[in-house]
């Protein structure tokens, strides 16, 4: 044994140990561990793999290393960034322009908002990453406690000394896993999206945009004009934008309400064990299929149901504004409703969001409120019109409810200032008749009936004044 081994520290032997495994020194073939996470294994992708693993043992920082996410990404998209034409490009922008145009006759709202940004691939993934970062924050750390505090108990005894001191390291090298993944999906994700608004949350902070080079795609699988794809998705970006834009609580509101459902993930620690004690390096299906069907993940709190309930009305309320508004704005396109059933279909097929918030936090939308939704909006606009629709995204507190999508007749009441007055009228009226009383007013007399103290008026069983 050397002289100075008794001087090294128990997370510098975990360290050489992990270092000599990203080399392919160790028991298992690098190989297997990338497939078993859902990583590319090709020789390239898997160098990068190792180097990034490499670079997480060497780091001095707790948490997670988010930039491993976006080179990861970057990386994906490297392999196919597309290309787009200059004719394309101003095709896009004419688009946009008159898709602004229509959407001015429909709503009025967030009209400020009428700029649409053309982007790439590579350009999506860099305005975009640090939203999925937000939002996928605490399971990332959830996985990585769970790993930690697996091995800690499970380890030989002769490895104990080891990782008594190397939480550091083994959370870092879990989180530089994660957030690799993590870049994989958001680098997959940037070869299928077509607008910023696709996903139904706020990821571009209230902008509108669209890909070109994926827009081109969705066009030619439909065999429709592609000038009619054009501004019918120019028209639901601005729609999504503007939408956001008026209401500057809904972006808050609604990433406020992921992250606590987030927060509320509790990764399986037996199944992580069990998978761990079975796990075989030559066959990492189960493992993959593991990570990727959510197992290690519990069955959802009371709290996550709740939150998750109020989430996904949130969403169908905001995707079925713009699925109406974008109906109403595109009437003149006579392909209209081929092109929104093709969307339909993406969402009914688990299209980007749900493959991303699968993947990540477990949330899945289900397509048959946001249906629900855009005929409650429909039914609003026959009734109240459009200006006073959309004062409905004014404030928090005038948001309709699930209950209201599947029964508008309450909201429209309301908006038409007829029928019972609702709660916060009844304790304004409460408040009002408290008031009265403390004065000494009390509540006023019915008609024909004297006021009480009335001077006039003689007391019982006293004389009438002579006058």
């Amino acid at each position: 044994m050397p002289e100075d081994s008794e001087d090294r520290r128990p997370e510098d032997e975990l360290r050489e140990m992990l270092q000599r495994f990203l080399s392919g020194e160790g028991p298992i073939d690098p190989a297997r561990l990338a497939g078993a996470a859902g990583m590319p294994s090709d020789p390239a992708q898997l160098q990068a793999l190792m180097a990034q693993l490499q670079a997480a043992l060497s780091r001095t920082e707790d948490g997670i290393d988010w930039e491993a996410a976006r080179r990861q990404a970057a990386a994906v998209v490297q392999r196919d960034p597309g290309s787009v034409s200059s004719a394309e490009r101003d095709a896009v922008r004419q688009a946009a322009d008159l898709a602004a145009l229509w959407l001015g006759e429909t709503t009025d709202i967030g009209a400020a908002a009428t700029e649409l940004r053309l982007l790439s691939r590579q350009q999506w993934v860099d305005a975009t990453i640090p939203v999925w970062q937000e939002m996928s924050e605490p399971v990332a750390n959830s996985i990585s406690d769970a790993l930690t505090a697996a091995m800690q108990e499970h380890a030989p005894e002769e490895a104990q000394e080891m990782l008594a001191g190397a939480e550091r390291i083994l959370r870092s090298v879990g989180g530089t896993m994660f957030a690799m993944q993590l870049g994989n999906v958001v680098g997959q994700l940037a070869g299928e999206t077509v607008a910023g608004g696709d996903f139904g949350f706020p990821l571009l902070d209230g902008d509108a945009a669209l890909l070109p080079v994926n827009l081109r795609a969705v066009a030619e699988g439909l065999e429709i004009p592609e000038d009619q794809v054009r501004i019918w998705m120019a028209v639901r970006e601005l729609a999504h934008a503007r939408l956001f834009h008026h209401a500057r609580w809904l972006r808050l509101h609604v990433l406020s309400s992921v992250r606590e459902y987030a927060e509320g993930i509790r990764i399986d620690v037996d199944r992580l064990e069990e998978l761990a004690e079975s796990f075989d390096p030559t066959n990492p299906d189960e493992l993959r299929e593991a990570l990727k069907s959510g197992a290690l993940i519990p069955p959802k709190t009371p709290e996550q149901v709740e939150t998750l309930a109020r989430l996904e009305t949130t969403i169908a309320l905001i995707e079925g504004w713009v699925d109406a508004v974008t109906e109403a704005a595109t009437a003149r396109l006579p392909k209209r409703e081929a092109i929104a059933e093709m969307v339909r279909r993406r969402r009914a097929t688990g299209g980007p969001a749900e493959k991303a918030f699968g993947t990540l936090v477990g949330l899945e939308i289900r397509p048959r409120r946001l249906r629900e939704a855009a005929a409650f909006w429909r039914t609003v606009t026959d009734a109240v019109g459009a200006e006073t629709r959309d004062s409905l995204w004014d404030q928090p507190d005038l948001m309709p409810g699930a209950d209201d999508i599947d029964d508008p007749s309450r909201v429209i009441a309301r908006l038409q200032g007829v029928g019972e007055l609702d709660e916060m009228d009844l304790a304004l009226q409460e408040l009002l008749d408290d008031a009265e009383r403390e004065d000494g007013a009390g509540p006023a007399p019915a008609a024909g009936e004297a006021p009480e103290g009335d001077p006039d008026e003689p007391e019982d069983g006293a004389p009438p004044s002579a006058g």
